[in-house]
C-alpha cells in the first residue's frame, strides 16, 4: 500500500491533468461546462475516482456524463503521459452531489428562518393563559394587628375566613 501522502499527490496531480485537458475541449459535442470538484485515489495508486459537476439542467447534465464516459480512454492516456507511475490508474466519473445539497441544505434553512419568524411573532403577541403571574405571593403583615392578613389571590380557589 503505498503513502497516503502521495496517493493525494497523485490525486491533486490528477485533477490538475483532467481539468487542464478538459479546458482545452473535447471533441464530444454533448460535454457541457464541466468543473472537477476532487479526484481520490485508492491506496494502492491503481484507481482514480473523479468527481465533477455541471452547470446546465438535468439532460445537459446527462449528456455531459456520456461524453465523459467516452472520453476516459482519452483522459486515462493524457493522465499516464504526465504523471511518474509505473501504472496509470484507471478513471471513474462519478456525478458530484454538491450543487444538489447546497440547494437542499439553502432550502432547509430557509424554512428555518420562516419559522423562526412565524414563532418570534407568535411570542410576541401572545396573552397569558392566566395570571401573569402564577406563584402564591408571600404573606403581608399588618404592624396594627397582631394577626397575619392573607394576600388576597385572584386565584379560582380563596381561602375562607370563618
Amino acid at each position: 500500500m503505498a503513502d497516503p501522502a502521495r496517493a493525494r499527490k497523485m490525486a491533486d496531480r490528477i485533477k490538475v491533468i483532467v481539468a487542464k485537458r478538459l479546458e482545452r475541449g473535447l471533441r464530444d459535442p454533448r460535454l457541457g461546462f464541466v468543473t472537477i470538484t476532487d479526484v481520490k485515489v485508492t491506496g494502492d495508486l491503481q484507481h482514480a475516482s473523479v468527481f465533477y459537476t455541471v452547470y446546465g439542467n438535468a439532460e445537459e447534465r446527462a449528456d455531459s456524463a456520456a461524453a465523459l464516459k467516452a472520453a476516459t480512454g482519452m483522459l486515462r492516456s493524457e493522465v499516464g503521459k504526465n504523471i511518474t507511475a509505473r501504472l496509470t490508474p484507471s478513471l471513474e466519473f462519478i456525478a458530484d452531489a454538491i450543487p444538489e445539497n447546497a440547494a437542499l441544505i439553502d432550502d432547509l434553512l430557509r424554512e428555518a428562518r420562516e419559522r423562526d419568524t412565524e414563532v418570534g411573532e407568535l411570542a410576541r403577541t401572545a396573552k397569558y393563559a392566566g395570571d401573569e403571574d402564577p406563584y402564591v405571593k408571600p404573606r403581608v403583615y399588618d404592624e396594627d394587628e397582631d394577626e397575619v392578613a392573607p394576600v388576597v389571590s385572584t386565584h379560582a380557589h380563596t381561602e375562607d375566613k370563618n
